[in-house]
């Protein structure tokens, strides 16, 4: 007989609280409250039936009871949970927190010889401790870890490793690392079947990597496949993926193409797109793009202000652009950079500009004509050899 949400008062009222391992108490403890539903789950994982169907439905129970327990902001309840009833499953992963003492040491994966579990419980441990900004320790787990999956020739595991450690390289801004990371996991992930939707994310990753090194053409490319597949998933990360395809086109001087992007993604949920504030401060990879972006802007700021002039004081740049003098002491740098030709008086607190120096033709004309020289030469051989057979 299926279970109700009166059925659930009348046994709670009359103390006969015993829920079986079924579909049905499920569903009935999704619909019940935070207190009611903690019970009947607790109820199911004491169901002492043990085939296949039972023990699927009771790790669907630990993971409905964490997440249940997570909201109610109940750790130590989690953490009795999770250690209870571990040997049901491995869902209670994405549930457990950094500083989880079962994480940290694998007592019990190594005591029970679990190798799989606890190679994908220290995967899930280095991923947390990376979104915690614990780098080193995460890198120590995870240089452990690739040698012993690469042994045991696990090619999924070793792909969301590799993966991850790619990751956390390019958090520690060590872009050589990033690559062969990178590298690696897309070789694994060609040796086996890997399903669509995670290759995208190996894309996702090339096409950070991509705009990293200023390649904003060929990131903007692997963002579109990413954005494409996302999308299809009603996967949140395609909102992510079309926020970085709009900075690519940016980065590369096309911003008129952002308006003629947005409007054909009718549909697409982007309300926080322009919420650049918010990016800066919680996405490092659009914050380094927006420093960027803010460097390249001042140089073509300061060029179109200084070119009216041949000798200017430093201060009246600084008031005509209105930023403090120190930032317009970038000219200095633009000089180095051959962005104008120029000096500065640092003394008299003056920069002088020279006209632009009239390109000196006679080299690339002296290249032409030996050129075409050698075109005459190697015709005139020709032709004698043809004479003299």
């Amino acid at each position: 007989m299926a279970l109700t949400l009166q059925g659930f008062e009348f046994l709670h009222t009359t103390a006969m609280v015993s829920f079986p391992a079924t579909t049905e108490t499920i569903s009935l403890a999704l619909e019940a409250n935070s207190s009611e539903a903690i019970q009947i789950l607790d109820q199911v994982l004491e169901d002492p039936s043990s085939s296949p169907e039972d023990l699927r439905i009771k790790e669907q129970a630990i993971t409905n009871l964490c997440e249940r327990l997570t909201k109610e902001k109940t750790g130590q309840d989690r953490e009795n949970c999770q250690r209870d009833h571990r040997c049901h499953g491995k869902d209670t992963l994405n549930n457990w927190s950094p500083d989880h003492s079962l994480q940290r040491d694998g007592e019990w994966t190594r005591a029970e010889k679990r190798t799989f579990l606890r190679q994908r419980v220290e995967a899930r441990l280095a991923a947390l401790l990376m979104e915690n900004k614990e780098y080193v320790e995460a890198l120590a787990l995870l240089s452990t870890l690739v040698k012993e999956v690469s042994r045991l020739d696990d090619q999924v595991l070793l792909v969301e490793i590799e993966l991850l450690e790619s990751k956390l390289h390019f958090s520690l801004r060590n872009l050589p690392k990033v690559k062969a990371a990178l590298t690696t996991a897309r070789t694994a992930a060609n040796a086996i079947y890997y399903p669509p939707a995670q290759q995208r994310t190996i894309n996702f990753q090339s096409g950070i990597l991509n705009a990293e090194e200023k390649y904003c053409k060929t990131g903007y490319n692997y963002f579109f496949e990413g954005f494409e597949s996302f999308n299809a998933l009603g996967n949140s990360r395609a909102v992510l993926s079309f926020k970085y395809m709009l900075f690519c086109k940016i980065m590369v001087s096309q911003a008129d193409d952002v308006v003629r992007i947005i409007s054909s993604m009718a549909g697409l949920q982007y309300n926080a797109l322009y919420d650049y504030k918010a990016e800066q401060e919680d996405d490092p990879v659009i914050h380094r793009h927006l420093s960027s972006l803010y460097d390249t802007l001042l140089e073509q700021n300061l060029c179109r202000l200084i070119e009216p002039f041949s000798r200017v004081e430093i201060a009246h740049i600084a008031e005509l652009i209105e930023l403090p003098i120190d930032h317009v002491e970038k000219l200095s740098q633009m000089i180095l950079d051959k962005n104008f030709a120029g000096t500065l008086d640092q003394g008299a607190g003056y920069l002088i500009i020279f006209e632009d120096p009239k390109a000196d033709t006679i080299y690339s004309v002296t290249l032409d004509t030996t050129a075409n020289m050698e075109k005459v030469v190697d015709s005139l051989y020709v032709r004698s050899a043809k004479i003299m057979a």
